[in-house]
């Protein structure tokens, strides 16, 4: 497994990213704490921006309740709170809760939730009868437990936005998968939409790859996890073809794709996604041989177990990084992106 942690330094093409701002860092109003999701992601964020994160107690108590206080005055400050909503996602987003709860209390000017990955984002819409639309449910949990704003990563649904009554900052890893894709100068490049879903993320991505041609798998899916693949419409005969996806899950979806691209006579098959969720049994799916490589970004962390040769994890800890010095000193964000 390759692990860049330069991968953030974009070409001019997409962004460049400077060296650590530290105009923000010597702000006394500017805190960044950590939840305990991704502590390695959390201190690569803090180097970027040149400072520490933020000293706090955390524990559990016996049956399994969560303790956090803050251990510095934060009163009058902006509070950026780091936490993904990952494995295991419930721990994850209730330490989140409490994280902003205490910041509240704790009379913080503005605390600002930044959310690499945003768990429970799946059920963003009503499909059948008696379900919950769970995307909208952690929104007004996040927003009644205090946050001013959001930060968040690669959404799975670019709607859930919407489900927010307070400011959004919606940023792509896009910039660093496609600077990373761009310097393998990969021959007869085709981008690869997984499922009809995804058509618009995989134009955009292959419009910033020299207008690389583009091919959409048709494929209906039978229950959760479990996708039936059925047919691919653009061609791949000969080409190297690149799958693009927000997230992979358990793999299914991704690796049935890469067999129909490969019995459609695609020369290479790569996986690309921003969120290396990797549930079982994504890892053997994963390294089976089928895929020249898996290229993901580290807004969940991969343990050991989760590793394998043809996988490369790509650092998007910048990007949060400069979105977080962008949107304290009130600057665009979304202009990183043009």
């Amino acid at each position: 497994m390759k692990v860049l942690r330069g991968s953030a330094v974009l070409s001019s093409a997409t962004l460049t990213l400077q060296s650590a701002p530290t105009a923000v860092a010597d702000n006394n109003r500017l805190r960044l704490f950590s939840g305990s999701a991704n502590v390695p992601f959390s201190q690569e964020v803090a180097r970027y921006l040149g400072m520490e994160l933020g000293p706090m107690i955390r524990k559990r108590f016996a049956d399994g309740e969560l303790y956090i206080q803050i251990q510095e005055s934060i009163r009058g400050c902006d509070v950026y709170l780091i936490q993904p909503t990952c494995h295991p996602v419930n721990d994850n987003l209730m330490e989140l809760l409490i994280m902003i709860d205490a910041c509240r209390r704790a009379s913080a000017r503005q605390i600002t939730a930044v959310i690499p990955y945003y768990g429970y984002a799946r059920a963003d819409r009503k499909t059948a009868g008696r379900e919950s639309i769970t995307a909208k449910l952690v929104a007004n949990l996040i927003t009644q437990a205090g946050a001013n704003r959001i930060v968040a990563m690669d959404l799975h649904s670019a709607q859930i936005q919407g489900y927010f009554d307070i400011p959004f900052d919606h940023v792509y890893g896009s910039p660093v998968l496609i600077n990373y894709l761009a310097s393998k100068q990969l021959a007869d490049l085709v981008v690869v939409s997984p499922d009809v879903g995804g058509v618009a993320r995989a134009r955009a991505f292959a419009k910033k790859l020299d207008d690389a041609p583009l091919a959409i798998i048709d494929k209906r899916r039978q229950a959760h996890n479990v996708a039936e693949v059925l047919n691919v419409i653009g061609d791949v005969e000969g080409k190297t073809a690149v799958l693009v996806d927000d997230m992979i899950d358990t793999g299914g979806t991704i690796t049935e794709g890469a067999k129909l691209l490969r019995e459609q006579g695609a020369r290479q098959v790569y996986a690309c996604a921003t969120h290396a969720v990797f549930s079982p049994p994504a890892i053997e799916r994963l390294s089976s041989g089928i895929f020249e490589e898996v290229i993901v970004t580290n807004t969940i962390p991969v343990p050991e177990d989760h590793r394998f040769a043809q996988l490369t994890v790509l650092s998007v800890a910048n990007l949060i990084g400069e979105t977080i010095w962008r949107v304290h000193e009130d600057s665009s964000v979304s202009s990183m992106f043009r």
